[in-house]
């Protein structure tokens, strides 16, 4: 069960950073038995400018990319899976292209990077992996015709640069990611974005019964981080609400922000919703706006939203 969470907000963490950057597909089918890629994605060459401020995650950005990420350490047979889907990947950009008449291009083919908190140094020289002279400590590429790199987060430097991959390690290499997280400036891009997602995954995580001592840690470890987040809210919507002189400034305040994050996760849970769903949301009361956050962790399409609606 914990690492259906985990898996579900590594692929919203990674979808949120990457979005604005070209076309970013989650959970993407491939032919032969049903797999699943957990990130596709392909650049669009003109927003690629501002990709430096994700550091090394931008730099695998930069060119069409499928990004496996793992709670665990990836196992011989989970790498070899990622690798098989690259391939097939690759066959259907092929049948494409000479379905079209034309010749595809190396830079077409996507790149797989292999996020994994560890790796042994058996797996590494199983695959025969070497480190390039131009890459950070702890990436790790395969020989260059399987277009594929073994990251072993607990192994990237300390540095700003790697920060937005260490948020998917494990243990007090997460906890310490999530601390440089919340020292960023407040009008940093991704972090209010990034705080949120790691806070859902707090709370989706306290209500699950059967907890990885990691999971734990990490609760607790985020709770004072949470609570003076919050803290920090409400000083804010007080001051608000003294300048405006109105205590509804700050309910009304608290309430579109409620809003917002909910269109946010509906968002990138079921897809866009119409208008007709944005106006009912905004209708809501806090108190409903909480019931359906809570709701929506089950949702799978826009039938699920409009149920609610029908049953609220």
């Amino acid at each position: 069960m914990t690492r259906f969470i985990h898996d579900k907000f590594a692929k919203d963490y990674l979808e949120e950073l990457l979005k604005e950057y070209g076309e970013i597909k989650t959970s993407e089918k491939v032919a032969g038995e049903i797999k699943e890629i957990d990130v596709l994605f392909v650049p669009n060459q003109q927003l690629n400018a501002n990709l430096q401020i994700l550091g090394l995650l931008g730099r695998f950005a930069q060119n069409p990319a499928i990004i496996e990420p793992f709670r665990n350490p990836a196992s011989t047979d989970e790498i070899c899976d990622c690798i098989l889907k690259l391939l097939e990947i690759k066959a259907l950009l092929r049948r494409e292209a000479k379905a079209n008449k034309t010749k595809l291009q190396d830079s077409e083919i996507p790149q797989l990077w292999v996020l994994t908190p560890t790796v042994s140094e058996m797996r590494l020289s199983s695959f025969g992996t070497v480190q390039k002279s131009d890459w950070l400590t702890g990436v790790h590429f395969l020989p260059d015709a399987l277009r594929t790199a073994i990251v072993a987060i607990h192994q990237l430097p300390q540095i700003p640069e790697t920060l937005w991959l260490r948020l998917l390690g494990r243990g007090n290499v997460q906890s310490q990611a999530i601390i440089e997280l919340q020292a960023l400036p407040l009008n940093h891009p991704y972090q209010r974005a990034t705080l949120e997602l790691v806070y859902n995954l707090r709370e989706n995580l306290k209500v699950n019964q059967e907890l990885e001592a990691d999971d734990r840690e990490l609760i607790m470890r985020l709770e004072p981080l949470y609570q003076r987040d919050r803290e920090q809210a409400k000083e804010e919507g007080r001051q608000e609400g003294k300048q405006e002189g109105k205590r509804e400034g700050r309910q009304e305040g608290k309430q579109e922000g409620k809003q917002d994050l909910i269109l946010r996760q509906l968002n990138r849970r079921i897809g866009e919703i119409d208008a007709s769903f944005i106006e009912q949301i905004h209708e809501l009361s806090l108190e409903q706006l909480e019931n359906l956050g809570e709701a929506l962790l089950d949702f799978a399409t826009v039938a699920d939203l409009a149920a609610w609606f029908n049953q609220k």
